[in-house]
């Protein structure tokens, strides 16, 4: 990227701690009820405890939501939006959506919201949010979504026609900042219906609750000091001043909760949270501060908006006093828009395609839109607060009572704000990918941040989500770590960043010991690991105990671990350039793996005393779980699910002009690939120089490689249009059953929605394309083709006649995922599926949304619609590759490849 670059000069000055131009960023979640963070019940249930209709009139504990919002990195103070348009019977102060059990397929936002754009350091955001001027259809969408089973699509806000006629305001969101701590935002409602339309803007200004739960907190202030200028004050945070234009009407209330309302605490007097909507709804003016003093403030506009016409107001926020807030407004929204526009254009300088443009940048927007202040203190939040009601004692015996040294108060990536307002540590290893083209600096962040000690487990464990710390996801963070360091070193043009390499790797080994020590049963290599992030894939729900004892030896996880081991000995490989140490370390890696290979094949005794039931299957060429009874029988659970082709993953090259610098290495192994020719022979090409002599460790040889392309490679099992299925279409027409203690339990082909209530119902494994293990896939292939070279040839699509190269499968795959989001020759996405209004209307056609997953025939999204986590790797694909190598001046005899 060109130094020259504003923006790149603001991630500069925020590296080196010149100017903290990410203090202020879009850190509000989407939805804080229904989290664990603010669950005090007994039994853990989440969403009854602190549901939607509680939302508005209570305060949270551990952190705020909002539409559009955003706050400090330690959100002190926050800023949204809110809106009336005078029918509905609820400020819109939050977005709405079902909770997961309201939801026919689990939890589900019931909005209209796009991240359209948005700058690394905040200095430029933009979002769009669709506000129907017909009252907005809460009952209809709950008791419509309740009638329907699973087997039924779920019912959305467009599908209630409230859109049909276009009377809906687009209300576009701007931010930009005229420095790290003064924010200018611009809010612009278009009425696109065919008549004026009533509407009330209500940017609001408010403090996190900190002084509810302990005795003698401090307590900030918001209070009015002129004309549409609000001064907040906050014993940490300083002063800040909101100046809104036009001297609109400013309320005042407290962050606090309405006791009366929710619990019927008649005692309680004052001028709650809820206070905006009963002003507003209620016409209750005494439920707002006639002093205009409080912790909640808004600045309310009214506003007729013409038809086809527009409204617009302007707010600033700064730490600094200003005579003239608005002199300059103008010029520096076109500015910090322009600057956008430039950084995007030199990054996507390359991509001669404007749609693939378009929606790489909106990939990124809402990626970077998924920034979250996430605090949760797991002692503290047992306990409870010394202000508040003692929490039922049953809570210490509960969710999370093994996780007592985390305390996590950071602003992390989500999956989504909305469906998923909590890290998942799987999500966020994949999210760091597309964050590391844009701002490597904070995906090393976040990648070294969930190896710190308040989120590491002290023995080793990584955190899963907040529904249970201690669930177990793919060792994917390594994999994250080397990519992302391979991405940095190329974008900085030198040795990369060793540092980061070395400080994640040490708590890598920490997680791979416990991994070794806790999730391989027997000792033999072979790992369980539970559901792993596939959720409803297997025949078992995998996250629970067998019964009688029996447990599954995971194709998955095993084939994870041994990627994990490649991973590590590659990171250990590059840190042994710098310091022979590592030499051995990597081969400790190298020798793990081998093992794990061994054993992937023979399930059974050490010695070959009896014959072992191996993960592979030489009949159905495929890789299946094992399940182990407790009489000491061993079944295979012929799914052909994702299950089989992870083993894929775990593939690295090495360069003979690595080996040579590393000798000890190179001795250990060859003693080793001699000593233990049977290894050597059974995983990889060692013996057998690629292009260049490059060296192959994969689980698959050319022949058990070639056997799982020509089924993942079959249109009529894995291939889709839109990629690669997590289970073959051949499960649609051949269920698998499997009888359990008298049940018969049965695996089919579902492509779209889940048809079971399986980890909550609202995710499916069994159909559907899903972009990391689709990324995965192709990162593999480029890694074989890297091997093999042109020679190696698969028929692609099996049954085609039409050979490629594994390169070029690579990019047929990439070709297939991308196609998702790009129009076709008809001008359509696939991800909008049949949906006329979202593919023909053009103020909805090119406003993109990032689904969980997809449908695994025609391509439309599914699951949560804002996962611009991991579906951001969207963006990745569509960069285009550089050619060039770079060499490392430490060791100029090794020219660093170009990342795979």
């Amino acid at each position: 990227m060109a130094a020259a670059n504003p923006e790149n000069q603001r991630l500069d000055e925020d590296r080196l701690g010149q100017q903290a131009w990410k203090h202020w960023g879009p850190y509000l979640s989407d939805r804080q009820w229904g989290t664990v963070r603010e669950d005090y019940s007994a039994a853990g249930n989440a969403w009854d405890y602190f549901p939607h209709d509680h939302a508005r009139s209570r305060a949270y504990r551990w952190g705020e939501d909002g539409i559009a919002g955003i706050s400090d990195e330690d959100q002190h103070l926050c800023l949204s939006l809110a809106l009336w348009n005078g029918r509905d019977p609820i400020l819109k102060e939050r977005y709405f959506g079902l909770s997961n059990n309201e939801g026919n397929h689990g939890e589900d936002v019931k909005e209209l919201y796009y991240d359209l754009d948005a700058t690394p350091t905040h200095s430029w955001l933009r979002m769009l949010y669709k506000y129907p001027r017909r009252e907005f259809p809460y009952a209809r969408l709950i008791q419509e979504n309740a009638r329907r089973d699973r087997l039924r699509p779920e019912f959305e806000l467009l599908d209630t026609g409230i859109f049909d006629d276009d009377r809906y305001f687009d209300v576009f969101v701007e931010y930009a900042k005229a420095g790290p701590d003064d924010l200018l935002m611009q809010v612009t409602a278009h009425n696109r219906g065919p008549d004026d339309g009533p509407l009330h803007l209500l940017p609001q200004l408010w403090f996190r609750n900190t002084w509810a739960w302990k005795p003698d907190a401090a307590r900030p202030i918001l209070h009015v000091i002129g004309d549409g200028v609000i001064e907040a004050r906050h014993p940490e945070l300083g002063t800040y001043w909101l100046h809104a234009e036009e001297e609109p009407a400013l309320l005042f209330c407290d962050n606090d909760t309405n006791s009366a309302r929710l619990y019927g605490d008649a005692a309680t007097h004052g001028y709650f949270k809820d206070a905006f909507h009963e002003f507003l709804i209620h016409g209750n003016r005494n439920a707002v501060n006639p002093h205009q003093t409080g912790t909640k403030a808004a600045a309310h506009y009214t506003f007729v908006v013409p038809a086809r016409g527009s409204a617009t107001i302007r707010l600033r926020l700064t730490n600094q006093q200003t005579n003239a807030p608005f002199a300059d407004f103008a010029a520096v929204m076109q500015r910090r828009q322009h600057e956008a526009d430039q950084f995007y254009g030199d990054l996507q300088s390359m991509q001669p395609d404007a749609e693939a443009r378009l929606v790489q940048r909106q990939a990124f927007a809402g990626l970077i839109w998924s920034k979250q202040f996430y605090h949760y203190d797991v002692p503290e939040w047992l306990k409870g607060d010394p202000a508040q009601p003692v929490p039922p004692k049953a809570r210490k015996r509960g969710r999370n009572r093994d996780w007592l040294h985390l305390n996590n108060a950071n602003v992390v990536s989500m999956p989504d704000k909305w469906e998923y307002p909590w890290y998942a540590a799987w999500d966020l290893a994949f999210h760091t990918l597309p964050f590391a083209l844009i701002d490597a600096e904070f995906a090393k962040h976040q990648l070294s941040l969930f190896t710190r000690e308040w989120y590491m487990h002290p023995n080793g464990q990584l955190p899963a989500y907040e529904w249970n710390f201690s669930d177990v996801n793919p060792p994917v963070h390594a994999w994250a770590v080397w990519r992302v360091f391979q991405i940095d070193r190329r974008n900085r043009g030198d040795c990369g960043d060793l540092a980061f390499l070395e400080r994640v790797f040490h708590k890598l080994m920490l997680n791979f010991t416990w991994w070794v020590n806790r999730k391989d049963a027997q000792g033999r290599n072979i790992f369980q690991g539970g559901f792993l992030g596939l959720d409803n894939i297997g025949v078992f729900d995998r996250s629970s105990r067998l019964p009688g004892g029996a447990f599954i030896n995971q194709s998955d996880a095993t084939a994870w671990m041994a990627m994990f081991c490649l991973n590590l000995m590659r990171i250990a490989l590059e840190l042994a350039l710098h310091n022979h140490v590592y030499e051995d370390i990597a081969t400790k890696f190298f020798e793990h793996f081998l093992y794990i290979a061994e054993a992937m094949t023979n399930i059974g005794d050490e010695l070959g005393e009896e014959c072992g039931i191996g993960m592979w299957d030489e009949k159905d060429e495929f890789f299946y779980d094992v399940l182990n009874t407790s009489d000491g029988q061993k079944m295979p659970l012929k799914v052909k699910s994702m299950v089989g082709l992870i083993p894929l993953f775990a593939v690295e090259t090495l360069e003979p002009e690595m080996l040579k610098v590393l000798p000890d290495f190179n001795r250990r192994l060859s003693w080793y690939l001699n000593y233990r020719p049977d290894l050597a022979r059974l995983v990889s090409q060692w013996h057998a120089p690629g292009i260049g002599d490059r060296r192959l460790l994969s689980l698959l040889r050319g022949h058990r490689m070639k056997c799982l392309l020509r089924r993942m490679l079959n249109e009529t099992e894995f291939l889709s249009d839109y990629g690669v299925r997590a289970m073959s279409k051949q499960h649609e027409r051949e269920p698998y059953y499997f009888d359990c203690q008298g049940n018969r339990l049965e695996v089919s082909y579902v492509p779209g929605e889940s048809d079971s209530g399986m980890f909550g119902g609202n995710s499916n494994w069994r159909g559907p394309i899903w972009f990391p293990v689709n990324f995965l896939l192709i990162e593999s292939l480029q890694k074989f083709h890297y091997y093999y070279g042109d020679e190696f040839l698969v028929e692609c699509p099996t049954g085609s006649g039409n050979m490629l190269t594994i390169r070029q499968i690579a990019d047929e795959l990439t070709r297939r995922l991308t196609r998702l989001f790009l129009r076709d020759e008809h001008g359509r996405r696939p991800i909008f599926g049949d949906c006329a209004k979202m593919q023909n209307d053009p103020h909805f056609r090119d406003y993109l949304l990032f689904y969980e997953y997809f449908h695994g025939d025609n391509g439309r999204g599914v699951g949560a619609a804002h996962q611009t986590g991991w579906t951001a790797l969207i963006a990745k694909l569509l960069q285009p590759r550089r050619p060039d190598r770079i060499v490392c001046a430490a060791q100029p005899e090794l020219a660093v490849a170009p990342p795979h």
